[in-house]
């Protein structure tokens, strides 16, 4: 497979090429791809001066990302799967959809699109489930030069609202409900709210998936199946510019509105492609599957884009990962005899609890490699998921990335970089990270420990937020010159190794000691009665900083409620030091986390600090009734 690395010298090599020559080590990439037409000039870009951050890849090329699934892959792959739609109940019959089959869906889509009067430049929202639309619709957008702006089907009236508003979408394609484990969504009711204060908004487009009675308003509403009848799947398509706008996808800041993090067409691309095929070592026939959600940038990076411009076999699932038992996952893979296997380490960490004969009644010798995303790995979690999960035999592809870099930046790449525990190991050729003090000192040599910049442009980085051009830069630039800041704080080890120890506002100094959050929860999870644990900082009157624990436990008795704050203690001081064990240990019924399974750190903080007036946007969380649960039996004095 072409611009795939097969051996660790061959890594380190093309390591070594990519920042050196950093423009022609991408330009060889990029060559591989279809092009009406090739740049003038590879790139032009810095991080600092007026309207800063400014960056350009392969200015003046002209080329469409859609031409380079489908008819760059036509003559080879027509008639292969290009993606298996598993849905929420295993009764329901999965759906294959043939490149050939997709290609002609999203081209007539596309059309249907034009009908409506959607044209280069126009934002579209997608407030979708998990079902193949989904994909269609994003990429016909693409087909077309339309922005599409994917919300996940979990957001609230006001959060779709909100995104909708900041980028003035013309349209919203949503479906009248969806199916999530026992539960039926009312999608469409969700959106009818949303849309009585969009006033940017033409048309609903609405596909048919549960069956359930919706409010219709008939000259905005319309039925996906009756918008496509009739329709021709002949589309050309639109010539983009390789620095044209390809979609908005937003993020939850810790203040203020979601930002609309921004990215370009041909950069995107070549950087999805690269790093799809390389970290998880794809082979022709392979059978894919990444869980996430394609709301979020891992479903639109490693479900859609990077393993269909690859021409991949990619697997979508509706459902979730302990319905109906929690052997679905395990089921699935064993199904469809899944070869690469990506999750989040909430998940896993979630069906460990569940116990191991959920995995080891389904057969998974087809898996050769597993993958993890969305926060560092504990050691434990690492651990069964490597000898549980692989049988001892599949690489981890432990994966740091986000959605402003679109891509894997640091990870394994599967069976050739040799891996650690917790440790997402080395950049991919093209990166280069750096890791400075808060001063920003560039911190040289192994064995330091600082916050983890970028210093080096890379094809797939946001060129901006929507809207709000000055809020990219100081959200990312402006903390140290010439840097992308993280936000992340990282170790590098004596061999070089990254390991990420959480946000830089998760470090935490306690008597001039800095500890890494995710190295204490990795501690307290050691613990066998704790499932989950959060660790924030809150003010101490003696240290500046104390460390408070916020832990869920598997049921205890009366005894072991009274004994377990000392024993995770003592399990803390066993596996790091003195100097990390918790001053405070709640005891919680759950964490705040939003829909993405990301904790939501800052409430913790927030709650720790004894101040909940303010508890800043909570439109993201899966269960707001948490919160109001951990106040309650909160170690400090809490302000409402």
């Amino acid at each position: 497979m072409i611009n795939r690395i097969t051996s660790l010298p061959e890594y380190l090599e093309k390591y070594q090429e990519s920042i050196t020559n950093p423009e022609d080590f991408w330009a060889d990439i990029a060559k591989e791809n279809f092009w009406r037409k090739k740049w003038d000039k590879i790139l032009e870009w810095r991080f600092d001066g007026p309207d800063a951050p400014q960056v350009k890849w392969f200015e003046g090329g002209k080329l469409n990302i859609t031409e380079n699934i489908f008819e760059r892959n036509m003559f080879q792959r027509k008639n292969q799967v290009a993606i298996i739609w598993e849905p929420n109940d295993p009764k329901e019959k999965e759906v294959r959809l043939t490149y050939g089959e997709l290609f002609d869906k999203v081209k007539q889509f596309a059309n249907s699109l034009k009908k409506l009067g959607i044209e280069k430049g126009d934002r579209v929202a997608i407030y979708l489930p998990m079902i193949p639309e989904l994909a269609i619709a994003m990429l016909a957008c693409a087909r077309i030069g339309a922005v599409h702006s994917i919300v996940f089907a979990g957001f609230s009236a006001i959060a779709l609202a909100d995104r909708i508003n900041d980028s003035s979408c013309k349209i919203v394609i949503t479906s009248d409900g969806a199916y999530r484990g026992t539960k039926s969504i009312p999608l469409k009711a969700i959106v009818d709210e949303s849309l009585e204060n969009c006033p940017s908004v033409k048309n609903a487009i609405v596909f048919k998936r549960t069956g359930e009675d919706i409010s219709f308003i008939e000259g905005r509403d319309i039925w996906w199946h009756d918008l496509i009848e009739g329709v021709s799947s002949f589309n050309d398509a639109e010539v983009m510019d390789s620095e044209d706008t390809l979609f908005i996808l937003y993020t939850s800041g810790s203040t203020g509105k979601p930002k609309g993090v921004l990215h370009t067409t041909a950069g995107y691309m070549i950087f999805s492609e690269y790093t799809f095929k390389n970290v998880f070592q794809y082979n022709n026939g392979d059978i894919y599957w990444c869980t996430a959600d394609i709301g979020w940038v891992t479903g639109h990076s490693y479900i859609v884009y990077g393993p269909l411009l690859t021409g991949a076999t990619s697997i979508m699932f509706e459902g979730v990962p302990t319905w109906p038992d929690a052997g679905r996952f395990w089921e699935i893979v064993d199904k469809y005899k899944v070869n690469q296997f990506y999750t989040a380490p909430t998940a896993i960490r979630a069906l460990i609890a569940q116990g191991n004969e959920w995995v080891t009644k389904h057969n998974l010798s087809s898996l050769t490699v597993l993958g993890t995303v969305g926060e560092p790995i504990n050691e434990e979690a690492w651990t069964w998921y490597h000898d549980i999960v692989g049988g001892g035999r599949c690489p981890i592809v432990d994966t740091w990335w986000q959605t402003e870099t679109s891509g894997i930046m640091i990870s394994p790449l599967a069976g050739i970089t040799p891996t650690k525990p917790s440790f997402a190991t080395l950049p991919l050729p093209g990166i280069q990270p750096i890791l400075v003090s808060p001063e920003g000192e560039e911190l040289k040599g192994n064995g330091v420990e600082g916050i983890l910049c970028i210093k080096y442009p890379w094809p797939g980085m946001l060129r901006t937020t929507y809207g709000d051009h000055k809020r990219c830069f100081e959200t990312y630039f402006s903390a140290f010159k010439g840097l992308y800041l993280t936000g992340d704080g990282a170790k590098r080890d004596e061999d070089g190794y990254y390991r990420i120890i959480g946000r830089i506002d998760d470090v935490i100094n306690v008597s001039g000691h800095r500890i890494g959050t995710a190295e204490v929860e990795d501690a307290i999870n050691q613990h066998p009665k704790v499932n989950e644990s959060a660790v924030v900082a809150y003010p101490h009157e003696i240290k500046g900083s104390g460390i408070y624990a916020y832990v869920i436990c598997d049921k205890l008795s009366e005894s072991e409620t009274e004994s377990i704050e000392d024993e995770i203690r003592s399990t803390v001081v066993k596996h790091i030091g003195s100097i990390a064990k918790p001053d405070q240990i709640q005891v919680v019924p759950g964490l705040p986390k939003t829909r993405s399974g990301k904790i939501m750190r800052r409430i913790l903080r927030k709650i720790g600090e004894g101040d909940a007036t303010n508890l800043g946007d909570t439109s993201t969380l899966l269960d707001p009734g948490v919160v109001e649960e951990i106040i309650a039996g909160a170690k400090v004095d809490v302000k409402r």
